[in-house]
């Protein structure tokens, strides 16, 4: 063999290897090196994959499915899987679907599976968890193969920004019929830019880019999603090269990734939920305004949003935050006030106080020592807290079926339509499954607020709704998450507002 054939031969060998090169661990590569593979460790794992039934956010299912309409990098409504919506009457929406997009399992995309994903939530006998999102919506009429029209109750304002994520991704009929709800949500199938391949209970979830995607092939071709309760944990696995982003970075762990030469940190303020300590109203002593209003006064919110959450939050009485329509910014109500809290226990009839219990869960940064911190402050005016830790997937089902403690720790979040009624119709509209509270007022003017298509109107109403919840005081007002990621400095992404992380906008940090 002469030495120009020999060299041709090693040549192509060395293109070949180049060629076939993946990484097997959680480090992602770059697109120089081969296929761009990530992992992302979040706090907890998931307990489905429909997305029409979620307890939980939707950072992996945003990735498997796609909605009628997306949001970009600027969070503006931008098409999906329609390509245009428009008004046709007050109750009526038209929106044009987008031709020649298939299912993973090849099943065809079109009207019907619009009409079938939305029906299957707003069935009362599906009771899905998220339903009250879409209540407002009557029907959906198929008008062609890629033509529907949204029937609403009442005029709706929200429509097209209600279809931007869960509840109303778009589901396979076929299907989602064979495997039944229960299997579906442990295999899913959808349209979006990455497809199923496995979930291994407690440990992870593994999605593969979908090589047909409408929007083009991503450029990461494998995502493991790891579930990693412990922060500090977290914070090694990505210091240590183990996986590629981390989720809730907790506040003292924060300046380890700063400080690192291999990882950056991304932070969101006010972009995670309002944390608050519910109270079931229905319940002595919580069924008295002035015991509801002496737990506020109780409290030192700023000291714990200071010392123990190190500044990790903002420190709110809104019920609505800064990134959605209809905030009226911040409201006084409620300083830290230990004697005023005492003297309207002593007008309530309880002078000495009483005893009730706590419950807590780790979705909250650093819930247990602000649980601990809560009922070490009410213990000095003579009310006697037991802190009650209880485990993620049973605090699932505890909340929405009212068997919670009389008092609960709840953040919740408008991070599916960044409205104002996204962020306390559910919480606090009587009957609604997360809600602990019933005022007719407040009902009428929640009710209203999501039917009328005049913008001044509906700041209004959310303000006087504001005033009035401030007043009677359902819940302890505390604070607004900031949002902390940890993202390995060959990555290209950033945290955004309402929380989603849509893989497909990840890229290697070399482009």
């Amino acid at each position: 063999m002469n030495k120009t054939k020999l060299l041709t031969i090693l040549m192509a060998l060395t293109i070949l290897i180049a060629g076939c090169s993946t990484t097997s661990g959680g480090s992602s590569n770059s697109a120089a090196e081969g296929p761009l593979e990530i992992t992302i460790a979040r706090a907890f794992d998931i307990t489905g994959l429909d997305p029409g039934f979620l307890t939980e956010n939707a950072q992996v299912v945003d990735n498997i499915f796609d909605t009628l309409v997306k949001r970009d990098e600027n969070e503006k409504l931008v098409p999906g899987l329609a390509e245009s919506w428009s008004k046709v009457d007050d109750t009526t929406w038209e929106f044009k679907l987008r031709q020649g997009v298939k299912f993973t399992n090849d099943e065809t995309f079109n009207a019907e599976a619009v009409k079938y994903s939305i029906d299957r939530v707003l069935n009362p006998d599906n009771n899905a968890p998220t339903a009250s999102y879409i209540s407002t919506l009557q029907e959906v009429k198929v008008i062609d193969e890629y033509t529907v029209h949204v029937i609403t109750k009442k005029p709706d304002p929200l429509v097209p920004t209600r279809f931007n994520r869960y509840p109303t991704e778009i589901l396979p009929p076929k299907y989602t019929e064979e495997a039944g709800q229960e299997q579906f949500a442990q295999k899913p199938v959808g349209t979006g830019p990455y497809q199923f391949v496995s979930w291994e209970k407690g440990s992870s979830v593994e999605l593969e880019a979908n090589p047909n995607y409408w929007g083009g092939e991503p450029e990461v071709k494998k995502v493991t999603f790891r579930s990693i309760p412990e922060a500090s944990t977290r914070v090694s696995a990505l210091l240590n090269n183990e996986v590629d982003i981390i989720t809730a970075v907790s506040p003292e762990d924060r300046e380890k990734v700063t400080s690192s030469t291999t990882a950056k940190l991304s932070t969101v303020e006010r972009a995670g939920n309002t944390v608050y300590v519910g109270l079931k109203t229905e319940e002595e002593p919580f069924n008295n305004p002035k015991v509801r209003q002496a737990l506020n006064y109780a409290i030192d919110v700023k000291s714990i949003v200071e010392n123990v959450l190190q500044g990790a939050a903002v420190e709110t009485n809104s019920l609505i935050g800064p990134k959605d329509f209809g905030y009226a910014g911040e409201f006084d109500a409620y300083e830290y006030d230990p004697e005023k809290a005492k003297a309207l226990l002593t007008e309530a009839g309880y002078p000495n106080g009483f005893s009730s219990k706590l419950d807590t869960v780790g979705w909250y940064i650093k819930n247990t020592d602000v649980a601990q911190v809560i009922a070490e402050q009410l213990k000095a005016v003579g009310i006697n807290i037991t802190v009650n830790n209880v485990e993620s997937s049973v605090y699932r089902t505890l909340v929405p079926s009212g068997k919670q403690s009389g008092m609960y720790v709840l953040g919740w979040s408008s991070t599916n339509t960044l409205d104002a009624d996204a962020a306390i119709y559910a919480i606090l509209r009587s009957g609604e499954s997360y809600s602990t509270y019933a005022n007719p007022d407040v009902d009428a003017k929640l009710d209203e607020a999501r039917s009328t298509t005049d913008e001044a109107r509906r700041t209004a109403l959310y303000k006087e709704i504001q005033e009035k919840v401030l007043q009677e005081a359902p819940r302890i007002f505390l604070y607004q998450e900031n949002q902390y990621y940890g993202i390995a400095s060959d990555l290209n992404w950033n945290g955004r507002v309402d929380g989603s992380i849509p893989v497909s906008t990840i890229t290697a940090a070399n482009q």
